[in-house]
C-alpha cells in the first residue's frame, strides 16, 4: 500500500525518496552478493537478426558474485578480457537488437544526459555528463528486450497488465532532416515532435522502441506499474487467480501515471533548480555552448547546449545565430529561486585570455 501511495522512486539531486523502505529495497528485493536471492528470470532466444524466436520466463533463485559498475564492464569490454565471456555476448547482441529495431521502425534520439548530485551541506555541486558507453547500451537493450517478452507472454495468456505504447510521431520530413545538422541539433528537432507514452490494458505499438508491444517490467522496486507486472506474472506462473482484475489495472494504472508524471515534473524542476545554483557559482567560467533550435525567432530566444555539462538552457541573442553554431559564454546573471538565468557571449579573445588565466 505504501509503494501504491508512493508509486515510484524520486531521484533528485539532494537524494532519493525510494517507493520502497531502504530496508526493503537495499536488502531482501535486492540482489545482493554472495547470498541466494529470488528472482525472476527471462530466458530468451534470438533469431539472427535480433528478432524473438522463443522464450521462456519463471521465478528463480540466483546468487550473485559479485557486481560491476558501468565503467568496470566498458573496461572490460574495451580490453577484450575474455574471463567474462558472457559480457561479450550480450554486448554484441545488445548491438543486433539495437539495429533489428531500427528496421522496426525505432527512433534513435542521442542527447547528452547528465546527472546532478548535491552533498548533505550543499556546499558542493557536482554535474557529471553520462557517457552512452557499450555497457549502458546493453542495459537498455535487455531492459527493453525483457519488456517486449513480458507484454508477448501477457498478450498471449491474455493478462491484465499495463502495456506501455506509444503513438506515432509526426516527424520532420527527410528534406527537413538533411537541411540541419546531424548530431544534436537533429535530434533535438526531433525530440521535440515525440508523444508521450500512454498506458493501458490493450498492448499497443511503442513508436520510439519500434515494438508492437511493451510492457516495464526491470523495476518492480522502483516503478509501481513494473511491480503490477509481476503480481499478474508470477501469479499466472504459479496457475493461482491474478491478483487484479482489468478494471483494477486500469485504475491502478491511471493513478501510477498519474504520480509518476508528477514526480518527473519534480525530478526536472529540482535539477534546473540546482543547475542554475551551478551555474550562479561558476558566473566567471567561460562555457562552450551549441545553439540548438530556436524557441521563439522572432524574439530572439534559442535553446544551447552547454557541452561540458550536457544542459539545456535558454538565451535571448541580439545578432543572427546559425543552428549548430558553436560559441562560448558566460552567465551574466542567475537567480535560481526566481528561475532565471542569463547568458552574455563571450569573444574568442577574452575566452582565450580567461583560460589562460585559469591555467
Amino acid at each position: 500500500m505504501e509503494a501504491r501511495r508512493r508509486c515510484t522512486t524520486v531521484y533528485l539531486p539532494t537524494g532519493i525518496i525510494p517507493m520502497f523502505p531502504a530496508e526493503l529495497a537495499t536488502g531482501p528485493m535486492s540482489l545482493v552478493q554472495g547470498k541466494i536471492c529470488c528472482a525472476l528470470s527471462f530466458g530468451i532466444v534470438l533469431g539472427e537478426a535480433g528478432d524473438v524466436q522463443d522464450y521462456t520466463i519463471a521465478t528463480s533463485q540466483i546468487k550473485p558474485t559479485y557486481r560491476l559498475t558501468y565503467e568496470d564492464v566498458d573496461e572490460l569490454l574495451e580490453l577484450g578480457i575474455t574471463a567474462e565471456p558472457e559480457l561479450h555476448d550480450l554486448a554484441r547482441w545488445s548491438q543486433v537488437r539495437g539495429r533489428w529495431r531500427v528496421t522496426q521502425g525505432a527512433i534513435t534520439i542521442n542527447m547528452p544526459e547528465s546527472v546532478i548530485k548535491v552533498q548533505e551541506s550543499e556546499d558542493d555541486i557536482v554535474i557529471e555528463v553520462l557517457e552512452d558507453s557499450p555497457a549502458r547500451q546493453m542495459v537498455a537493450e535487455m531492459m527493453i528486450l525483457a519488456g517486449e517478452v513480458a507484454a508477448r507472454y501477457g498478450q498471449t495468456h491474455d493478462l491484465a497488465i499495463p502495456f506501455r505504447s506509444q503513438p506515432q510521431p509526426e516527424l520532420p520530413s527527410e528534406e527537413e532532416l538533411i537541411q540541419l545538422p546531424t548530431g544534436w541539433v537533429r535530434d533535438s528537432a526531433i525530440r521535440r515532435c515525440m508523444t508521450r507514452s500512454e498506458v493501458g490494458t490493450t498492448p499497443s505499438r511503442h513508436a520510439t522502441l519500434g515494438l508492437e508491444s511493451y510492457s516495464q517490467v526491470t523495476s518492480p522496486i522502483r516503478r509501481y506499474l513494473d511491480l503490477l507486472v509481476h503480481f499478474q506474472l508470477k501469479a499466472h506462473l504459479r496457475g493461482d487467480p491474478l491478483p487484479f482484475s482489468s478494471h483494477e489495472i486500469t485504475e491502478l494504472a491511471q493513478g501510477a501515471s498519474v504520480a509518476a508524471y508528477e514526480a518527473t515534473l519534480v525530478e526536472r524542476q529540482t535539477k534546473r533548480y540546482w543547475a542554475l545554483e551551478y551555474l550562479r557559482r561558476h558566473q566567471k567560467e567561460v562555457w562552450d555552448v551549441m545553439m540548438l533550435r530556436w524557441l521563439r525567432e522572432d524574439d530572439g530566444l534559442g535553446l544551447i547546449m552547454v557541452e561540458d555539462l550536457g544542459l539545456e538552457l535558454a538565451m535571448r541573442f541580439n545578432r543572427s545565430v546559425t543552428l549548430g553554431e558553436q560559441f562560448q559564454v558566460r552567465v551574466s546573471h542567475a537567480n535560481p529561486r526566481q528561475d532565471i538565468i542569463r547568458f552574455e557571449e563571450v569573444a574568442m579573445e577574452e575566452a582565450d585570455s580567461s583560460l589562460a588565466t585559469s591555467a
